[in-house]
């Protein structure tokens, strides 16, 4: 079977910046600008993440300066509004946090960062505390195994998993792209070598070019 999923804690960055719920409004914009990050955490007590502020949230101190918004914008933007007036990041933090657990599976980063509309996310123990952050680019690191890895993985939690006894079945694999191949006594397993393929990190697409014993035609997953 393919193996176990690589988990946030094995990409994600470890060191990283955050500031306490008291830290200034300009602490907060020097910070971002010293680290170049566009967001970071906001801890309390022994690192338990109660919030994330970013550059979004700063910026209706900004565009705000200086308007007179007629009142049914001032009702549509009252958030937008009370943070224009907010000077610390307790007032300014998006809370609660939107973050994940170290063990979870990559894929359910990506999830949450969907769902959300984040680009990273705090990564958190399960007591709350700050362990990390994992980004969009943390999680495209599986795409950066090398085809041998690939390949060797495919051949051994896949085709030695379901084909046991066949060495007609071929892996190759090119840009991420692994290519099944062969000739099969029973053509029913062909989808589900294709599933299992697809679950290997790293992998781009599968495709399947098996034939059936006897036959002449090639067989594609469904």
């Amino acid at each position: 079977m393919p193996e176990t999923p690589h988990i946030v804690s094995d990409v994600m960055t470890r060191t990283v910046v955050a500031v306490g719920r008291d830290a200034s409004f300009k602490e907060l914009v020097e910070t971002l600008s010293q680290w170049h990050v566009s967001a970071m955490p906001v801890l309390e007590g022994e690192g338990r993440v109660i919030g994330v502020v970013s550059e979004a949230d700063l910026l209706p101190k900004e565009e705000f300066r200086d308007s007179d918004p007629d009142r049914f914008e001032q009702l549509r933007r009252l958030p937008d509004l009370a943070k224009a007036g907010a000077v610390t990041a307790e007032e300014l933090m998006s809370s609660p946090a939107v973050s994940v657990h170290t063990d979870a599976t990559l894929a359910e980063a990506a999830r949450i960062m969907a769902v959300k509309g984040v680009k990273r996310l705090p990564v958190v123990d399960a007591e709350g505390k700050l362990q990390g952050i994992v980004s969009r680019g943390d999680l495209l690191k599986v795409f950066l195994r090398s085809e041998e890895d690939i390949e060797e993985e495919v051949r051994r939690t896949v085709v030695s998993y379901l084909f046991p006894d066949n060495s007609s079945v071929r892996v190759r694999v090119a840009d991420g792209v692994v290519t099944l191949s062969g000739q099969l006594a029973d053509t029913a397993l062909i989808p589900v070598a294709a599933r299992l393929t697809r679950a290997v990190e790293g992998v781009v697409d599968v495709e399947c070019h098996f034939r059936g014993v006897g036959r002449d035609e090639p067989h594609h997953p469904t």
